[in-house]
């Protein structure tokens, strides 16, 4: 779906038409990246992942909405909703592409760029939004095909127009060719996806060891990864949230406060989509520019809070000395499951207690539903006016990697 976030947002935003739009952060906080744009504001020079006031320079007159991810979300959802109608192999990559297979479709369906038509004209007229689809007999042509042409558009890579079609594109198109990478294969002389595909492979391994047998598969098209069927993974591979704080942390307690914050909204965000997560990872960042990740495996799957913050606090405890103040933090909860899946009970953990925290968690859930973040907070929050101010409803979801585990 092309500019999705953005997309999204200037249908519900229709004071906004035809001027540029970017989903990000809040302008009038220290922090936030550009997200997505809309073709307006990406023709003026702004970019996925600019900061705010980057993306402001460049395109003085851009309006800035904050991420919705609910909303997302639920698009998503009904587009893999027209999707299931044409085949029951559909794997997503993210909240905004999958990948669909409708090879044992065609009897019913029809070909594949027929399907691809219907489905282009159905997500436009159904939801709204446009999208660019790549057809081929493999899933990296495919989403290669997918990023060729945009917006609204698809693109047919086959067997016999791969070479004069794909070949000619830079190395850098490929997929997981990033600019590390595509810098490597510069300096060997390969720039374009065709000289990818007629370099040794064994020199590509000895240069990037086992990618490089990856890479040179994926640029002959030599992709037998199969589409996973409908419901086998979750769109997500993890889900987080992080923020540049509204001053700078000094002391055990201030991070116990912003933790807090990060782990309320982590939590229910798995809870309001049915997960759990085995996995917390922690990410800080001083003023000295010093910074690192630290994750644990937990016992037992969780969405707590609780829990969640526990296990984050006490990974900042081992692994941080306060050499300088702090000015980001970050929690992401990882190797997500299902919340429904079995759990063997733990012989030394108290399950009465837990239940009284889950129900708890999901009081909360209810009453800021209702009434609005700031309307229920934790005791903890109160003890920096500061902080306490920080609206943690913004998160981050991660989509599934290419390679899975």
């Amino acid at each position: 779906m092309n500019c999705f976030y953005a997309s999204v947002e200037m249908l519900h935003h229709p004071e906004f038409a035809g001027m540029p739009l970017a989903v990000g952060g809040d302008p009038e906080a220290r922090h936030g990246i550009v997200l997505t744009a809309n073709y307006i504001a990406k023709k003026k020079g702004v970019k996925t992942g600019m900061a705010l006031w980057q993306a402001k320079q460049v395109c003085p007159e851009i309006i800035f909405v904050p991420p919705r991810m609910d909303l997302y979300l639920r698009f998503s959802q009904m587009a893999r909703e027209i999707y299931s109608e044409y085949t029951d192999k559909i794997e997503p990559y993210g909240i905004d592409e999958a990948w669909l297979d409708v090879s044992d479709s065609g009897n019913l369906k029809g070909s594949g760029m027929t399907i691809a038509r219907e489905i282009s004209h159905r997500i436009k007229y159904e939801l709204g939004v446009t999208v660019s689809i790549g057809i081929s007999w493999n899933k990296i042509y495919a989403k290669l095909g997918s990023d060729y042409k945009k917006p609204d558009a698809i693109t047919e890579f086959n067997r016999e127009n791969y070479k004069d079609r794909i070949w000619q594109l830079p190395a850098s198109d490929l997929l997981y060719v990033g600019r590390q990478t595509n810098k490597k294969l510069q300096k060997l002389g390969i720039r374009t996806i065709g000289q990818l595909a007629e370099s040794d492979e064994k020199l590509l391994e000895s240069h990037f060891g086992k990618i490089g047998n990856v890479l040179w598969a994926f640029a002959n098209g030599w992709d037998e990864d199969p589409v996973c069927k409908e419901g086998y993974e979750a769109p997500v591979k993890s889900i987080g949230n992080s923020t540049t704080t509204p001053r700078d942390l000094e002391n055990d307690l201030d991070v116990w406060i912003i933790q807090i914050a990060l782990a309320e909204s982590v939590a229910a965000r798995l809870r309001k989509h049915g997960f759990k997560c085995k996995t917390v990872e922690i990410t800080v960042r001083d003023n000295g520019l010093y910074s690192f990740s630290r994750q644990i495996h937990l016992r037992q799957p969780t969405n707590i809070t609780n829990e969640i913050v526990t296990a984050a606090f006490q990974l900042f405890k081992d692994n941080y000395k306060w050499e300088h103040p702090i000015r980001s933090l970050g929690i992401r909860a990882a190797d997500l499951v299902l919340d429904d899946i079995p759990v063997q009970l733990d012989l030394f953990g108290n399950q009465e207690k837990k239940e009284k925290l889950e129900k708890l968690d999901r009081t909360v859930d209810e009453i800021r539903r209702r009434f609005g973040y700031f309307s229920i907070q934790r005791a903890a929050m109160y003890q920096d006016k500061v902080l306490s101010h920080l609206d943690a409803g913004t998160h981050t979801v991660h989509p599934h990697s290419y390679f899975h585990g």
